[in-house]
C-alpha cells in the first residue's frame, strides 16, 4: 500500500542556514494559522533557551496540508552537539530538505547530517537559502553542494536532487536562480513530486520504530514514531523488542496522537506512514521496536555514536547550600538526569561512588551546558565540575576525539587564529580566501577547545565565526596548556565592600559588584598573572575618632566582568566546581578550606 495523501520530511541544515524560518512559512501558507492569527518568528521554537539562543536543541514535529496532501514536518537541531537527535528523527520521514545559506555554504553540520541523510537513501531537495543577501553567492553555494554530495559517494538519484531557491525571511521559493518568486508553491510542488509517498503492508501485523520519546506525569513514556506497517488502534496489546538486546515487555495501547499543524490531538487508529504518539509502553525508549504479539520482530536501528565530553553533577556543598533552590538533594538530582537521558539518545548518566555525584556523558559542552540551564530554570540547584574528553583505548594505542573546526574570519585576525590553533594541537587542513575574510579548516583535539570561544571571538574583535563538528578518534596528542591565567579567591565569608574590591582590582578582573554575598573559597575573579590569589574582597576601613568611614567616597570601581553559563565552564579548571542554583551561578574551589587547599596542591607537585 501507498499513502499518496502523506509526506514525511525533515528539515536539516547547519546551524543558523534558516530551518526553523522556513518551517514557519511552510505552516503559514500550508493554512495552519488563521488568517488574522499573530504568529511569532520562528513559531517552531518553543523552548525559553532555544528563543534566546536562536538555535533549535529540540527536534519538533508540525504538520500542514498542501493540495489535500498532509505534509509532516521535523525540524530539527542544526547545532553538532544535537546531532543525537537528527539521527534518530531521520528514521522517520521519506525525504529531506537539505537548507543552505547562500553565502556560506556547506559547512561542517551540512555534511554531518546530509552523509545519515544519504546513508539511509533518503530523497534531498536542496533548498538554498537566504537569497536575498547582498553577499549571496548562489551559483558558488550549488556548485558546492554537488561537490559535497559527490564526496559523500551519492548515488545517481541523490546526484540529481532537485535544487529551489528561497528567502525563508520573505517568505518566497522559486526554480529559477534568477527569479525570487513570491510564494512558497514551487516548494511545495517539488515536496510532493519529488518526496516519495511512505508505503508498506497495511495487512501484515503492527510494526512501529520508536525514534522518539517522551515522559508524561500523568500517562507515563511516550512514544513517538512511524508506523512502518499494519495498523494500530486504542486498547491493541502491543510488545516492546530491541534489535541491539534481548527485550520483551507486553503493553496496550492506552492512548493514540497524531499531529495536526502544531498540537498533538487524540486519534482512534493510525496507518501505514503515520506519525504517531503512544501512551501506554511501559519502559520503551528510543531504538525499540512496538509490534503486534502475533510479528515479534524487532527493526533494525543503527546505534547512535557515543558521547564524547562528561561533567559530573553533584549535590551543592557550598555555604550558601539550600537557599536558592527548590530541588536539592541527590534523589531529586538523580531523577531529573536519568529522565533526561529516556528523551536524550545522545546523553548518558552512570551513578558513582558517591551518592551525591553523578556521571553525565555528552555530545559537547553546549550539550551539556543546555541540560544544566534547563535545570537551573526548573529549579534545581547542584554544582558541576570542568568537562573532560572521553578517552578510548583503540588497538592499544590512548585515543581521544578529534573535531574537525571551520573559522571565518577577516584576514588581519588569521595569524593571531592560526598561533592559538598551534598551540592547542590544531593542524590545518585546508584555507580559502574570499574577499577580505579567510576561511580554515582545522583538525583539533575536543580538548583544545575547551575554554576558546571567548578567546577565539577577543582575537577576532566579534566577527569570526566559529563551527565545530566530531571527525573520529586519534592517537593522543599530548598536553594542552588549559588556561594560562589564575583564579583570584574570596578570602572569608561575608559581602564584598566598595574599599576592597578597588584595592582587589589591582589584581585582575573581578566577577563580581560591591554587596554580593561570598564565602571562603569562592573565586571572585580572574589573575592574568596565572597563579591563584586569595584576597579579601569584605574588607572594610579601620575607623578612628578623626576619620569616619565616608570619608573616601570617591573609590573608583571597575565595572565586574560578568560571567555567562557557558563562560564560567570554560573557565573552570581540575580544582573548581561550578555552583548553579536558579538565581546565582557561583565558581568555587573544590577545597574550600585555604589550608587544606596549599596541602593538596604541594602533594599534587610532589606527585608530579
Amino acid at each position: 500500500m501507498i499513502n499518496e495523501k502523506l509526506r514525511n520530511i525533515a528539515i536539516i541544515a547547519h546551524v543558523d542556514h534558516g530551518k526553523t524560518s522556513l518551517v514557519n512559512e511552510l505552516l503559514k501558507q500550508g493554512n495552519v494559522f488563521h488568517e488574522n492569527q499573530v504568529v511569532d518568528d520562528r513559531v517552531m521554537d518553543c523552548n525559553d533557551i532555544e528563543r534566546e539562543r536562536g538555535i533549535t536543541i529540540l527536534s519538533k514535529n508540525a504538520s500542514c496540508v498542501y493540495n489535500g496532501v498532509k505534509i509532516n514536518v521535523i525540524d530539527t537541531p542544526g547545532h553538532a552537539d544535537f546531532g543525537g537527535e537528527v539521527e534518530r528523527i531521520l528514521k522517520m520521514v521519506d525525504g529531506v530538505l537539505l537548507v543552505v545559506d547562500a553565502y556560506e555554504g556547506p559547512m561542517p553540520q551540512t555534511r554531518f547530517v546530509l552523509q545519515k541523510a544519504l546513508s539511509l537513501n533518503l530523497k534531498v531537495i536542496v533548498v538554498i537559502n537566504k537569497i536575498d543577501r547582498p553577499d549571496s553567492r548562489i551559483k558558488e553555494v550549488q556548485d558546492e553542494v554537488l561537490e559535497l554530495l559527490m564526496d559523500l559517494d551519492a548515488t545517481d538519484e541523490q546526484l540529481e536532487s532537485p535544487f529551489v531557491y528561497c528567502s525563508a525571511r520573505n517568505g518566497t521559493s522559486s526554480l529559477d536562480v534568477n527569479n525570487a518568486g513570491t510564494d512558497m508553491k514551487p516548494l511545495f510542488d517539488t515536496i510532493l513530486k519529488h518526496i516519495s509517498a511512505p508505503f508498506g503492508d497495511e495487512t501484515k501485523p503492527f510494526k512501529m520504530l520508536v525514534s522518539s520519546a517522551e515522559h508524561n506525569d500523568y500517562v507515563g513514556r511516550l512514544a513517538i514514531g512511524k508506523i512502518e506497517q499494519g495498523e494500530c488502534k486504542v486498547g491493541d496489546s502491543i510488545i516492546v523488542c530491541n534489535y541491539h538486546e534481548e527485550k520483551n515487555i507486553r503493553g496496550k495501547i492506552v492512548q493514540l496522537f497524531e499531529y495536526q499543524g502544531l498540537k498533538r490531538v487524540p486519534c482512534e487508529n493510525g496507518k501505514i506512514g503515520d506519525i504517531v504518539c503512544i501512551a501506554g509502553v511501559g519502559e520503551a525508549k528510543i531504538g525499540d521496536t512496538l509490534c503486534n504479539p502475533s510479528d515479534v520482530t524487532p527493526i533494525e536501528f543503527v546505534k547512535i555514536e557515543k558521547p564524547s565530553v562528561e561533567m559530573t553533577f553533584m549535590v551543592n556543598s557550598s555555604p550558601f547550600a539550600g537557599k536558592e533552590g527548590k530541588f536539592v538533594t541527590s534523589r531529586h538530582l538523580r531523577d531529573r538526569l536519568y529522565k533526561e537521558a529516556i528523551k536524550d539518545l545522545s546523553l548518558e548518566v552512570y551513578d558513582t561512588e558517591s551518592a551525591d555525584a553523578f556521571r553525565v556523558c555528552g555530545r559537547g559542552e553546549m550539550h551539556l551546558s543546555i541540560l544544566i540551564e534547563n535545570m537551573r530554570r526548573d529549579g534545581y540547584e547542584f554544582q558541576v565540575s570542568m568537562p573532560k574528553v572521553m578517552f578510548r583505548e583503540i588497538n592499544g594505542k590512548k585515543c581521544e576525539p578529534i573535531d574537525k573546526l571551520i573559522v571565518d574570519v577577516p584576514e588581519d585576525c588569521m595569524g593571531t587564529v592560526m598561533g592559538k590553533m598551534g598551540q592547542r594541537k590544531g593542524e590545518l587542513v585546508q584555507m580559502t580566501t574570499h574577499n577580505s575574510r579567510t576561511k580554515m579548516e582545522f583538525l583539533i583535539p575536543t580538548r583544545g577547545l575547551f575554554g576558546f570561544k571567548s578567546e577565539f571571538l577577543t582575537d577576532t574583535r566579534g566577527e569570526g565565526v566559529l563551527n565545530s563538528v566530531f571527525y573520529e578518534y586519534q592517537p593522543y596528542k599530548g598536553d594542552i596548556e588549559h588556561r594560562e591565567f589564575g583564579s583570584l579567591i574570596s578570602f572569608e565569608n561575608g559581602e564584598s565592600t566598595s574599599y576592597g574590591l578597588y584595592y582587589a582590582q589591582e589584581r585582575g578582573d573581578l566577577f563580581i559588584g560591591p554587596n554580593t554575598p561570598v564565602y571562603g573559597g569562592m573565586v571572585v575573579g580572574q589573575n592574568p598573572k596565572g597563579n591563584d590569589l586569595v584576597i579579601n574582597v569584605c574588607k572594610t576601613k579601620h575607623l578612628t575618632n578623626c576619620r569616619s568611614s565616608g570619608a573616601d567616597d570617591a573609590l573608583r570601581l571597575v565595572p565586574p566582568k560578568i560571567l555567562s553559563l557557558e563562560d564560567c565552564i570554560e573557565f573552570l579548571n581540575d580544582d573548581e566546581y561550578l555552583e548553579v542554583t536558579p538565581k546565582s551561578i557561583r565558581i568555587r574551589k573544590s577545597i574550600l578550606d585555604h589550608r587544606l587547599r596549599a596541602k593538596a596542591g604541594y602533594r599534587s607537585e610532589e606527585q608530579a
